[in-house]
């Protein structure tokens, strides 16, 4: 019998980027315990709870606690850091004084260039890159 999920983690699995990155988390060790939701497919539901819209998780990134609570962005990769054994030093970082503003901050800007970086991503691998590559509606 295997353990509840500790987060379930939702992700824009069209998006190049994205899908490297949730697969670097699901080969680390512990990730057995998280639930990895690709919101992208044409299978996935218009809403993921009572406070996540499908759009919203395919534009940011999201975890769901135990508990039902919501985190999303920098906060939301603080969260999963921190239930991965490998990646706790980076949520202790993160955790600092003063470090989830900024990292959000950078998560923002981030967003702004990450269609760029996922046309050049899907250049250099031939990856598909679907609405992930459009301009983000903010």
């Amino acid at each position: 019998m295997t353990p509840p999920a500790a987060l379930t983690v939702y992700y824009d699995g069209a998006c190049p980027l994205c899908s490297a990155e949730i697969r670097t988390y699901q080969r680390s060790r512990g990730s057995e315990r998280i639930h990895f939701v690709d919101v992208s497919g044409d299978g996935a539901p218009d809403t993921l709870g009572p406070d996540l819209e499908r759009e919203a998780a395919r534009a940011r990134f999201h975890v769901r606690d135990e508990e039902g609570r919501l985190a999303s962005g920098a906060m939301g990769f603080i969260w999963l850091w921190r239930q991965l054994p490998g990646w706790k030093w980076l949520a202790t970082l993160g955790s600092l004084p003063g470090m989830p503003i900024l990292a959000e901050a950078a998560y923002r800007r981030f967003l702004t260039v990450r269609p760029h970086l996922a046309k050049l991503f899907t250049r250099f691998l031939g990856a598909p890159c679907e609405a992930a590559c459009r301009s983000p509606k903010t």
